[in-house]
């Protein structure tokens, strides 16, 4: 006779290792099916390797608004295994972990090595039926229900219910080259537009190229269009050959391609945001005066950071061999607008390649929130970055995958 698993899960990742070491616990017989040549080959990038696994906010209601308007589907996942749970299941089983600035917890050996030895040992503990380099080539369906799985080999597999965690399109090196959109479109689900996320920002101005390698900390960037502001973000950002990167740009990416649709988009940044422009002012008066005698282009190391000041310098227009105590109160009050807004405008976003993240995917009107099954295909459940819903930086889009492959799992097990 031949053979039908409990549950067949698609995708080795974090939402698919969850869901399978899960659905095994609560009793099922599992195969978790992996087209890498291993399992977690996106997870161990996380974090630059380090793995930003969840982020320290405790409270589900507060968690899921981070997620915009799309949030409060988190709110059932994230209340059967939360931030609390996450962190409760890695250190249970050996993993250490600590909190960082921000909020953002990681395990204490700074390697995302660790969270995937968990996951391979949850799934090894649970006794889940693992078969790598089994690419998908083919789901079957019939009569709202799938029927079966056919491998790139030929082979065909069977499952009373299946979890799709194929994850999106972002780093397709590592495997995510968006098939399960294509699967699922073809069995009737909805995909909502997608777009590169939490990605670095593309800019027309050649000055950013100058600075390239420099990041920046608590500075603060604005993002407007039609000389209104559309959003902001303080912290941290870093220049390079196209354009600019680091936390903020990435979390500030998603408005900027929006409105990039619309229109010209400008960024404004300001480098001391700490500091009003009366303060700034006294502050530029006093090392002036210390370096009185000293040429302008040779005055702002105890301002700015060395890679910056001939940039800053060219765009005052104030005379590089001009003496300091030379400079008119207008030059050094347009000094100080300068530095409290320097102008860029988007030019456009990196692609999938440059993307830690997929927005859009499954339109969650298709998903029940309290099981993660498909409203489409009666047998199929869905889990992590594959659904239209995505978070900023700092340890979100792992939780989303935690907390909606373990409902995933626990679902199809029990159905």
């Amino acid at each position: 006779m031949e053979h039908t698993y409990d549950v067949i899960v698609i995708g080795g990742g974090a939402a698919g290792m969850t869901a399978a070491g899960k659905a095994a616990q609560e009793g099922a017989e599992v195969l978790l099916l992996e087209k890498n040549e291993r399992l977690g080959k996106k997870l161990l990038i996380t974090g630059r390797g380090r793995s930003n696994f969840t982020k320290a906010e405790f409270d589900p209601k507060e968690m899921a608004k981070k997620y915009g308007k799309e949030g409060a589907f988190l709110l059932s996942p994230l209340s059967v295994f939360g931030v609390q749970e996450t962190i409760s299941f890695f250190n249970k089983r050996g993993m250490a972990t600590k909190i960082e600035r921000g909020n953002r917890v990681f395990p204490k050996s700074n390697s995302s090595g660790s969270v995937l030895r968990v996951l391979l040992g949850y799934l090894k503990e649970s006794k889940v039926e693992i078969w790598t380099d089994s690419e998908v080539r083919r789901i079957a369906v019939k009569e709202n229900k799938i029927s079966k799985i056919v491998l790139k080999n030929g082979q065909e597999i069977k499952a009373k219910n299946y979890i799709l965690a194929t994850g999106g399109k972002s780093f397709p090196g590592t495997g995510s080259t968006g098939e399960g959109y294509r699967w699922l479109e073809s069995m009737g689900h909805k995909i909502e537009k997608l777009r590169p996320g939490l990605v670095p920002v593309k800019v027309k101005e050649a000055w950013p190229k100058r600075a390239q390698g420099l990041s920046l900390k608590n500075i603060r960037l604005d993002v407007l269009q039609n000389g209104r502001k559309q959003d902001s973000r303080f912290g941290e950002m870093i220049f390079t050959h196209f354009g600019i990167s680091g936390p903020i740009v990435l979390d500030l990416s998603s408005k900027i391609g929006e409105l990039l649709e619309k229109g010209e988009v400008e960024m404004v940044l300001d480098l001391k945001p700490a500091l009003d422009i009366a303060t700034l002012d006294k502050r530029l008066q006093s090392d002036f005066k210390k370096h009185s005698n000293k040429l302008f282009r040779n005055s702002l190391e105890d301002l700015l950071p060395q890679k910056l000041i001939p940039i800053v310098v060219e765009m005052s227009s104030i005379n590089p061999e001009k003496k300091v105590n030379e400079i008119t109160k207008e030059e050094r009050q347009n000094l100080v607008k300068l530095l409290k807004g320097m102008q860029m405008k988007a030019s456009g976003l990196l692609d999938f390649n440059s993307a830690i993240i997929t927005q859009g995917g499954v339109s969650l009107k298709e998903i029940d929130a309290k099981t993660m099954k498909s409203k489409i295909i009666s047998n199929l459940y869905l889990a992590g970055e594959i659904i239209n819903l995505h978070g900023p930086t700092g340890g979100y889009n792992l939780q989303l995958c935690w907390s909606t492959g373990y409902l995933a799992g626990k679902s199809a097990a029990k159905k």
